[in-house]
């Protein structure tokens, strides 16, 4: 069996184990449904109360996008993009962009 064969089959497997009963928790973060154990406790409450912009930026920031990339996705200057994230981290008190990456990384970066 090859290792991409076996990276297929364990990502089943665990496709499987989300679907039975006593599956992770997950929360809804806007209209995406995250694994309780990737949201930070001290985070929860203020993620859920982002405008759905700023979840759809930092989700699209998450998965490795520049902000050009972002403005180009939403139809928004790409200042406005920055201002959406800056909002964000300010809301969460991290200490930066790269604090902000992070968190979307572990937040909306695909699991399989």
């Amino acid at each position: 069996m090859t290792e991409d064969e076996r990276l297929a089959a364990i990502a089943e497997l665990l496709r499987k184990a989300d679907a039975m009963p006593g599956a992770p928790e997950r929360v809804a973060l806007g209209e995406h449904m995250i694994e309780a154990a990737r949201v930070p406790k001290r985070h929860r409450e203020t993620l859920l109360k982002l405008t759905p912009t700023e979840i759809t930026c930092i989700r699209f920031l998450g998965w490795g996008r520049s902000n050009g990339d972002i403005a180009t996705l939403l139809l928004m200057a790409e200042n406005t993009v920055r201002v959406h994230l800056s909002n964000v981290a300010r809301k969460l008190e991290l200490d930066g962009m790269r604090e902000l990456a992070a968190l979307a990384g572990l937040l909306f970066y695909p699991s399989d």
